[in-house]
């Protein structure tokens, strides 16, 4: 029992650190770049997005290799959170590859993990039942929740204009709307390591028996 709270403790303080650092790093580029700062798609606000898509995904595959009854429902959040990652870096694929190139990628990413759950000999509603009863799923529709529905009403321009007048400025709404999202991306990302740790315990709990 002891065990038990005193791992909640330190998960959550991991947890803690993880908002408390990526809201302060948000901050940084108003800090330094102060009124020249645009939190664009080239921002490290827009940089921290997407190293956290990519930190998840990894997260996800872990899990995936970790844990078979979860590896088909592990597959299909890795797939969600790599086409995350090739939305997110849309601006560096449209320069150094080709226009265009980041729906050809998330294309075949959705391609491969279609071939992947068709071949896939374990029951997938069974994986996406057992996960459904983690702590973990909680975490992951609340990062999707803020970051494809609340960011994106909050962020929205129109709002910004009617409630700014004739002093509007668009930094603002785009520091509403990124730094909402990255909150989203942040709950991914805890989402993906809390299943990361279930995983790893399981296996502890079968190499001691």
């Amino acid at each position: 029992m002891k065990d038990t709270v005193a791992s909640l403790l330190a998960r959550t303080a991991v947890y803690m650190l993880i908002m408390a650092g990526m809201a302060h790093l948000v901050m940084l580029e108003g800090y330094s770049e102060r009124t020249s700062a645009e939190y664009s798609e080239r921002s490290l606000t827009e940089w921290l997005q997407i190293v956290s898509a990519l930190v998840s995904g990894i997260c996800f595959l872990v899990v995936a290799w970790l844990n078979r009854a979860l590896r088909p429902v592990a597959v299909m959040l890795a797939a969600l959170t790599c086409t995350m990652f090739i939305r997110e870096a849309d601006f560096f694929l449209d320069a150094r590859v080709f226009d265009g190139a980041w729906q050809v990628l998330v294309t075949l990413v959705f391609v491969a993990m279609g071939i992947y759950l068709w071949r896939q000999p374990d029951s997938i509603a069974d994986s996406v039942r057992s996960y459904s009863q983690q702590p973990s799923s909680g975490i992951l529709l609340s990062g999707i929740l803020v970051t494809f529905v609340y960011s994106r009403l909050f962020g929205h321009g129109e709002f910004w204009q009617a409630v700014m007048g004739d002093g509007y400025q668009r930094v603002v709404k785009n520091i509403a709307e990124e730094g909402t999202e990255m909150a989203g991306y942040c709950l991914f990302v805890i989402a993906a390591l809390e299943l990361v740790f279930v995983s790893l315990s399981r296996v502890r709990i079968r190499e001691r028996s």
